[in-house]
């Protein structure tokens, strides 16, 4: 028996906090911050994620076993290597290995040195030559910040003017702060994106389930990018052939580049993938579960994750084997209106109970952003505040369980897409 301790306080941490709660080897599961749907799995400890030293020390206090850590930014700044030094094990890559999600410019030049298939690209600090390169390249073209920018970093300008005040927000005006000081301008490519997830122990590579989530904030995919709105698994697109050529040509050459450069790669890589007429093609890696395709992840696994975390930090993940349930899951995210801009926090969201009920067990909420007032009331404080879950035979019908469920929910200063799913429903349908 094992004591967790699962960093985060959104719907990833939410689900793992669920799914390692439900596993047999788990004594107790801790979660800091924590936010008040996790409470209902795990005793929630009020130290902030970006309190790299507070977090090391609570794990010392409490005696953890093992930290799953969820968010990026923990990760780039080094939380697991300082838990390392601590003598405690962690669930997730080094600082150095981070990197290939911290900066943009270190994945894209490893991905030039190792010929992985991606977008042409150029990287820039100043706003003169990175206007130049736009005038050269011509639009559509893709602005990125290079650093952490929780997804929200990214411009697929339909126009040069339009490339041309991305980067002037990014570099000149500072909105993404530090991390929007670099940039990255890429080709844009054409095709249909999906996600693409491993357990890596530094050598060993396990893919798991296949995902689709949707990044832009309304129906149709339309309007700015967020953290995500909504995510399905499995992905229709993902078949047999397509992953295998993915792990060929993009997973094992990076996994391989990581060891080779002394920065071997621990924990789950979750790759953002274009398939293209050229074949599939990277844009960007994560060093972390995705959010909300985690969620759905959770919902279809059948196996103990913990084992498999476990697993990839002790370099044996030769000897797991995961199964995954043939059910889809489907999850919408509710969000506070205005995001992913300004939006207000501390409105009270009711029907929580009436809307998992439904589901006979086949409806989990997840919760992204709430916390609980003095009286008790369930209140959003954040942007992405519940991510509703529906598992069940087809993604239509997970699709349908899950706003039925969301009509249940009082919660008038939140919206949804109401179109999760639709490219996948539209794939099966013909």
């Amino acid at each position: 028996m094992v004591k967790i301790l699962v960093v985060g306080s959104g719907g990833r941490e939410h689900a793992l906090c669920w799914s390692i709660a439900a596993s047999p080897l788990a004594d107790e599961v801790l979660c800091a911050p924590g936010n008040a749907g996790i409470a209902n799995d795990a005793r929630c400890i009020p130290v902030n994620v970006d309190d790299i030293e507070g977090i090391v020390q609570l794990a010392k206090d409490e005696e953890v076993d093992f930290v799953v850590v969820g968010p990026e930014t923990a990760l780039v700044s080094g939380l697991v290597d300082q838990l390392d030094d601590a003598g405690i094990k962690a669930f997730g890559p080094t600082a150095a290995a981070a990197q290939l999600e911290g900066s943009k410019s270190f994945m894209k030049n490893l991905c030039t040195s190792y010929d992985i298939p991606t977008a042409a690209y150029g990287s820039f600090t100043d706003a003169v030559a990175a206007r130049a390169y736009i005038t050269s390249q011509g639009a559509p073209i893709v602005i990125k910040a290079d650093g952490l920018t929780a997804g929200k970093g990214v411009t697929v300008a339909k126009s040069v003017d339009e490339a041309y005040a991305a980067v002037d927000e990014a570099v000149i005006d500072g909105q993404f702060g530090g991390a929007g000081r670099a940039i990255v301008i890429e080709e844009f490519l054409v095709g249909e994106e999906v996600s693409f997830f491993v357990f890596c122990d530094g050598k060993t590579v396990l893919p798991l389930a296949s995902a689709q989530d949707h990044k832009t904030v309304f129906d149709g995919d339309k309007g700015p990018n967020t953290g995500g709105m909504g995510a399905y698994s499995p992905a229709p697109i993902m078949t047999e052939g397509l992953a295998e050529d993915i792990m060929v040509h993009i997973i094992r050459p990076t996994v391989a580049a990581m060891a080779e450069t002394g920065t071997p790669y621990k924990g789950v890589l979750y790759a953002g993938i274009i398939v293209t007429e050229d074949g599939p093609k990277l844009l960007e890696y994560n060093v972390r579960f995705g959010d909300p395709e985690c969620q759905v992840l959770c919902m279809r696994l059948m196996s103990d994750l913990l084992p498999a975390l476990i697993a990839t930090h002790d370099g044996v993940l030769d000897k797991i084997h995961l199964r995954w349930r043939k059910d889809a899951a489907l999850t919408v995210i509710m969000a506070t209106k205005g995001y992913p801009k300004a939006y207000e926090t501390g409105s009270s969201i009711g029907g929580i109970e009436e809307a998992t009920a439904i589901g006979a067990g086949d409806v989990v909420i997840f919760h992204a952003g709430t916390s609980l007032s003095e009286s008790g009331q369930l209140i959003a404080n954040g942007g992405r505040v519940l991510n509703v879950t529906a598992l069940t035979g087809t993604i239509e019908r997970a699709q349908a369980l899950a706003y039925k469920a969301i009509d249940l929910i009082d919660w008038p200063e939140g919206f949804c897409r109401r179109d999760i799913g639709w490219r996948a429903i539209k794939s099966d349908t013909g």
